[in-house]
Parts: structure tokens; sequence; C-alpha cells
């Protein structure tokens, strides 16, 4: 499946935000989804690279991406796609 055919359905823009935030934001859009749903989820902070795939583990969801690109400044910006299980 490639990322190009991934619709999500809810997007989360947690920029700026610190930990716990962004966990906490997946958490109330994952509760909100369908079972097969997918949240997009843009995040600055680094601890989302651990995080996120350990909710996802736990929890019994699929993340379809996770991947690490630079903005504009050169900051570290991190981008996700959790399917709900």
């Amino acid at each position: 499946m490639s990322e190009s055919t991934l619709t999500p359905t809810i997007q989360l823009n947690t920029r700026g935000l610190r930990c716990p935030e962004p966990v906490m934001m997946l958490h109330q859009a994952i509760r909100k989804s369908k079972s097969g749903e997918i949240v997009e989820i843009f995040a600055t902070d680094n601890s989302t690279s651990w995080d996120i795939p350990k909710f996802c583990l736990h929890l019994g969801h699929e993340l379809l991406l996770q991947e690490e690109t630079l903005d504009a400044n050169g900051n570290k910006e991190f981008h996700y796609l959790v399917q709900k299980g």
C-alpha cells in the first residue's frame, strides 16, 4: 500500500507541542475513530519518534508511516500515519 492510497480521517498538527501532548492528542483522535481509520500526525518533538511507535504497539494500532524530515529552517519534523486497530 503506497502512501498516496492512504487517506487520513483525522489530521493532527502537534508541531511545537511537547511530550506528552502529541500522544495525548493521538489517543483522543484514536478513541473518536472507527476501526481501520487513519490518523495523520505532524510533530516537532523528538520524543514522538519512540512514543508513537510504543503507543501503537501496546494498544494494537498499526504504524503505517514514520518519517523524519527537515523544515525550511533545518529543524526536524516528524510525520506519522496510524491506523486504528
